[in-house]
């Protein structure tokens, strides 16, 4: 919806007759108006004071309005420019456009086109202040995510992400739940080429397998019964941009031709309409689960399989990273503390040594809840013990040499550590002075 405040307005044209036209015609809407007749009378007025909008002839005696939209944009990235002229052309449109401006009329014009013209731009004000709004309260409720570790498996994943953010190539992301994957895909996203174009989510279990269908290729109007309107779908919403298909394990084995297809050619289809579309948007996937299996069982394709594991990262669970796990903490309290207005200095050493010897199995998410309920509850400057939930009281003590527990549980922590401290399965095999069969059978056997 367009806004009802009035917005500043440059008008650029060499003819007197042009800008006193668009002068009344946006006066009398409210608008602020300050027309000039060249090139340098243009640069000189947004130099002096802020312009939502102009409007610029494209030739002005001897210079060129294309060169002068760059000009404009560099002082003031936000403004909407709008080019007219009377020797219209598919090419200079297209020029205009790539220069930066918005939207391109002809002359002769009338008033209502001048006001169209004004609404759009009202519009999108509209929507960048109510983007910016959205992504304020997103900070303001979301703890941000540091990617620095010290834990050479999860330093190991970023690296990885790092580099293949500026490819195309496709990601697997691979973890227990909560390791924050989804997280992981959009800073993925974030240092792409893309990231100026949309990311968008879709959880596979959450839909049922008709439904799952039409939310990620779309659907016409009376496809089914309940298509009231069309859906373009998530492929199209995402277009130039990424689509991550969270718990890719539990994709209907009827979907998942459409999805290979779909990575291979960028092609598919509507429910419901014959004709096939194309689209520039880049796959990554995560699962929690054994996808190898999956397809040993028939359930997963294994074409598909091969097409999503180009590039597999694995996070690694909570509990194998112990170095990040005071910074975490600590990191999630301040932010907390600032969402209720409370000066938190930190956990008292029985609550942070409590919470290291949890086995942590819902990971980060789980983390977040347990200092977001800390903080609320809390009175004190510092997190004590007591506001833990009631199964930290009764987490065991990590084993060490000599206390009276069996070997096995001193191999099991002495493995754990290890694996925690290497960033291969392979390293960590000969630092144990295992082969990386028996370390692989150790890690099933206790769940690491």
């Amino acid at each position: 919806m367009p806004t009802d405040a009035p917005i500043n307005v440059l008008v650029v044209d060499d003819e007197s007759n042009i800008r006193k036209t668009l002068a009344i015609c946006l006066e009398a809407e409210g608008h602020h108006v300050t027309a000039v007749s060249n090139f340098q009378d243009a640069v000189a007025e947004a130099s002096r004071r802020t312009f939502n909008m102009a409007f610029v002839d494209l030739r002005l005696g001897t210079a060129s309005g294309l060169d002068l939209i760059p000009v404009l944009l560099s002082g003031s990235p936000w403004m909407k420019i709008v080019v007219i002229t009377a020797y219209a052309s598919i090419e200079t449109a297209v020029e205009a456009m790539r220069r930066g401006a918005t939207d391109y009329i002809a002359k002769p014009f009338t008033p209502a086109q001048v006001l169209l013209a004004v609404r759009k731009v009202e519009e999108v004000r509209a929507l960048e202040q109510k983007v910016a709004a959205l992504r304020e309260d997103l900070e303001r409720t979301t703890p941000a995510v540091g990617f620095s570790s010290a834990s050479p498996v999860m330093q190991r994943a970023i690296e990885i992400a790092r580099q293949v953010a500026p490819t195309d190539a496709a990601v697997l992301l691979r973890g227990e739940s909560g390791t924050g994957k989804t997280v992981l895909a959009r800073a993925i996203h974030g240092w792409s080429r893309r990231a100026g174009k949309p990311f968008g989510v879709v959880s596979c279990p959450s839909l049922p397998a008709e439904l799952l269908e039409s939310e990620l290729f779309g659907h016409v109007k009376g496809a089914f019964t309940g298509a009231v309107r069309d859906n373009p779908g998530r492929i199209a919403a995402c277009e130039g941009g990424t689509l991550f298909l969270d718990e890719i394990g539990d994709l209907p084995l009827s979907l998942q031709p459409k999805l290979l297809r779909f990575l291979q050619d960028q092609e598919y289809e509507r429910i419901g309409d014959p004709s096939t579309r194309k689209a520039d948007v880049r796959i990554i996937t995560a699962t929690n689960r054994d996808l190898e299996g999956e397809v040993k069982a028939e359930r997963f394709r294994e074409d598909l399989f091969y097409r999503l594991n180009v590039i597999q990262i694995e996070i690694p669970p909570l509990r194998e990273r112990p170095q990040d796990f005071e910074a975490l903490a600590t990191q999630l309290l301040a932010f907390y503390g600032r969402i209720h207005h409370r000066g938190f200095t930190g956990f008292t050493e029985e609550a942070m040594q409590t919470m290291k010897r949890h086995a942590w199995p819902g990971n980060l998410r789980e983390l977040r809840n347990v200092v977001e309920r800390a903080s609320i509850l809390c009175r004190s400057a510092r997190i004590g013990v007591e506001y833990l939930p009631g199964a930290f009281s009764h987490a065991e003590a990590t084993p060490a040499v000599g206390d009276l527990v069996s070997l096995e549980k001193i191999g099991e922590e002495h493995i754990r550590r290890v694996l925690a401290s290497t960033g291969s399965l392979q390293e960590a095999a000969e630092v144990l002075g295992i082969d990386q069969a028996t370390l692989w059978r150790r890690r099933k056997q206790y769940g690491i």
